[in-house]
């Protein structure tokens, strides 16, 4: 099985399991030995993956991290696990900290088995970092992610390769959520940056605020229309046929216009998507759309009693809610294809309504 299989594989177990997953033993049995395996390493090999790892450190004796993984004999990667849904803090690494320093490994992992956060010392040589330079999560990752994970496979491990992009992911990924930050809510530099730029007047406490709507305004209008020049020109590229019901819709169906339901592009290419992932498994023709106000529903065979996921994609923040056992779970995206990083949990919804096949 290719490492992308594997990787799917596992996540299809974490959304399975993960209810029924109580300790850390059942997570490193569950999920993070599997992911060892996926990455090429033999976890029954203690010359390769070394179980409750001991580095004395200073006064402290004694104390283990769960796994120090080899490559060709030199200690690479310290793990330490902590259980599914366990908050991933400094605290909870403790050990991982002490150990990194009296060891020859360049990189730490804290993870729960879902979310692995990846530690170097890039700030301050043999220090493990305060902050990840790269973050995989398991329930939700791109292909990017996959690529940048593999280069610790044992076939494809290479330090110098890693290190040389790590302050790129590490950097890349803080200013991802600054920006993200400011789109919610501008901070008042950059409020203050922007008006001093194009306001003559004085910047008083009320032009802030009045200032600060027209900012935020600014920043949505600014990559909507981004996104939609993007996906424009992707459609006009594909040339795809457009669906019966908006070709009913600018025919002048009354209903649909009195109902005020407008189908947007972003909406007709997530389903698009959604029916490629799951093309793997079933007839895409299944995957059905259904628009209404508040929400674009995605149905298995046109049965609003099988809904595989509903698309929130209007407004400042988009969202997908997927659903198992009939309840839904909402997921913030930032851009289409997030959808793939969902394609377990539309998966899984399949299997509850059709069954093992």
């Amino acid at each position: 099985m290719d490492f992308e299989a594997e990787i799917e594989r596992i996540q299809q177990r974490a959304v399975a399991q993960m209810g029924t997953i109580a300790t850390e033993e059942a997570t490193k049995t569950a999920l993070v030995m599997p992911l060892l395996r996926s990455l090429g390493y033999d976890v029954f090999d203690p010359t390769e993956v070394i179980p409750e790892f001991t580095a004395d450190f200073g006064i402290k004796k004694g104390e283990k991290v769960d796994y120090a993984v080899t490559h060709n004999g030199k200690i690479t990667m310290l793990f330490e696990c902590k259980k599914v849904g366990c908050p991933l803090e400094r605290k909870q690494a403790s050990q991982l900290y002490r150990y990194f320093t009296s060891t020859e490994a360049r990189f730490g992992v804290l993870t729960d088995g879902v979310r692995y956060e990846f530690y170097s010392d890039l700030d301050e040589r043999n220090k493990l970092d305060n902050k990840p330079f790269f973050i995989f999560d398991i329930l939700s990752y791109t292909d990017s992610d996959l690529r940048e994970l593999r280069k610790f496979g044992k076939t494809k491990y290479s330090e110098d390769s890693i290190l040389s992009t790590a302050n790129d992911l590490k950097y890349g990924r803080l200013i991802d959520n600054f920006l993200h930050g400011q789109f919610e809510s501008p901070s008042e530099e950059l409020v203050r940056l922007v008006g001093g730029a194009i306001y003559e007047g004085r910047m008083t406490s009320s032009v802030m605020e009045w200032m600060n709507n027209l900012v935020r305004d600014a920043l949505e209008r600014v990559v909507s229309s981004r996104v939609r020049a993007k996906l424009e020109n992707a459609l006009q590229k594909q040339s795809p046929p457009k669906p019966e019901r908006l070709a009913t819709e600018e025919e002048g169906n009354e209903s649909d216009v009195d109902t005020g339901i407008v189908t947007t592009e972003s909406e007709i290419e997530a389903v698009r998507i959604i029916k490629a992932i799951l093309s793997e498994n079933i007839d895409p023709d299944r995957v059905v759309m259904r628009d209404a106000k508040s929400y674009c529903a995605v149905l298995l065979d046109d049965n609003n009693r099988k809904p595989l996921c509903r698309l929130y994609l209007e407004g400042r923040q988009w969202r997908v809610g997927t659903f198992k056992d009939k309840l839904e779970t909402k997921h913030d995206v930032l851009k289409l294809s997030d959808l793939f990083g969902l394609r377990a949990l539309f998966k899984a919804s399949v299997l509850e309504y059709d069954g093992p096949q």
